[in-house]
């Protein structure tokens, strides 16, 4: 009913805003916005809890800036994006557009460049000195074929163990302790699981595919990791094999309801205390902030092991559509997700780190404040889940390989099934 709800809105305010330029405006091809404002539609899958809170934070900012632009929520909850990437899919055929939308950095927007879909933005980072405020490192992925498509509005780590103090502890393990391999970590696991306790918490398909990259980048390391999308490591080696049995193994700690939660029931499970450990992107800090944990106290954060020193990453990020019904407006909320200003108010709320330098980080809490040390010195590599590594065709088949491992956990059959996946899809 949402998306029939927000389908049935759009083509009425695409109706509306044909009439106002039919009446309004002798321009051909132009918009009902001009410089004097307009509504300003931002399609997000930021429809709850920390997400919306950022959201929420991120609109007061737009407002004060931009009081001439009234913002539309557009907002398709569920499923990390997947069900909203399958209402914008939709509306793109149909020449029907928001005024932007969010999207990961990365390869995830290689469809819509070659689909002709997203405007390049490279001239308006020239003029608005963007260039001059985000990091390389970040520009470098923002980049394809020298041209930017996007504004990221935040960085963002997938590769964070999250785990429960009290539960570590009654299960006869130093919460303090951090550990150097897979290995370590299934001798812990195996103490937990004797105690009683899920010794790992995990949701639907999405977030098996973000533990998946994990132990990738933890028994392949940072540069064979990132030669998986290049094509100088080879998924039916022998290398990607051994992880592959490193993630069936840590599956095989896992919860089995698993296929009917999403992340934010998963890390709930390691803040009640029914589970020891979680992997997640640090978007799950503000679940434990709202609940009032205490880090170091309550819970602790670490790198996935064998991730130590790398930093897996993604941003989201806005882009302006072709054909985008007020290109003015939609620049306008660009102008504000750049700002200083906009990624202090959104980052404090929803748990990752602003993309703009020049934003005062100062009042961030204490794991953000590690996030910020840790990319700053760490080797970056892109994640997967996030859409950054990987186009949206490959990763959708990879998470279909992932899937179908879940009800059968057969590790030949996964590593044949992303063997097929890579050479369908890659470059």
């Amino acid at each position: 009913m949402r998306v029939n709800t927000l389908r049935i809105g759009a083509a009425i305010a695409a109706c509306a805003m044909l009439t106002l330029t039919a009446c309004g405006s002798d321009d051909e091809g132009g918009s009902s916005s001009g410089s004097g404002g307009g509504e300003v539609e931002v399609f997000t899958w930021w429809a709850e809890g920390s997400e919306k809170a950022g959201l929420d934070a991120l609109v007061k900012v737009f407002d004060e800036q931009h009081p001439d632009q009234k913002f539309v929520n557009g907002a398709v909850a569920g499923g990390a994006g997947s069900d909203a990437k399958n209402v914008l899919a939709s509306r793109l055929q149909t020449n029907d557009p928001p005024d932007t939308f969010q999207a990961h950095a990365g390869a995830e927007l290689t469809d819509y460049i070659n689909n002709g879909q997203i405007e390049d933005l490279s001239s308006m980072y020239e003029d608005e000195g963007w260039n001059d405020v985000f990091p390389q490192a970040l520009l470098d992925r923002l980049t394809s074929d020298g041209k930017i498509y996007s504004v990221p509005s935040n960085i963002h780590r997938a590769n964070v163990v999250w785990a429960n103090t009290q539960v570590l502890e009654d299960a006869g393990l130093d919460p303090k302790a951090t550990y150097d391999s897979m290995d370590d970590w299934f001798a812990a696991l195996d103490k937990v699981e004797a105690a009683g306790k899920i010794p790992l918490s995990i949701a639907t398909d999405w977030t098996q595919v973000n533990l998946l990259e994990t132990v990738l980048i933890a028994d392949l390391g940072a540069e064979g990791y990132n030669g998986l999308w290049d094509g100088s490591t080879d998924w039916a080696g022998s290398e990607v094999g051994d992880a592959l049995d490193d993630y069936a193994k840590l599956f095989s700690y896992t919860n089995k309801d698993r296929q009917s939660l999403d992340w934010p029931d998963a890390t709930q499970l390691v803040i009640d205390g029914d589970a020891a450990f979680n992997v997640m992107g640090d978007w799950a800090v503000a679940a434990f902030d709202e609940q009032k944990k205490v880090l170091d106290k309550d819970y602790v954060a670490f790198p996935v092991p064998g991730n130590d020193g790398i930093f897996d990453f993604l941003a989201d990020s806005f882009v302006l559509p072709v054909g985008a019904p007020n290109p003015d407006g939609t620049e306008a909320w660009l102008q504000t997700v750049a700002s200083a200003e906009g990624q202090e108010a959104f980052n404090a709320a929803k748990g990752s780190i602003p993309a703009n330098t020049e934003a005062d980080t100062s009042s961030f809490g204490p794991y953000q404040q590690t996030a910020i040390e840790d990319y700053a010195q760490d080797e970056i590599v892109s994640s997967l889940a996030h859409g950054a590594a990987a186009p949206i065709a490959w990763l959708t088949d990879i998470t279909s390989a992932v899937a179908k491992f879940g009800a059968n956990q057969d590790v030949d059959e996964l590593q044949d099934g992303l063997a097929e996946a890579a050479e369908k899809n890659a470059q």
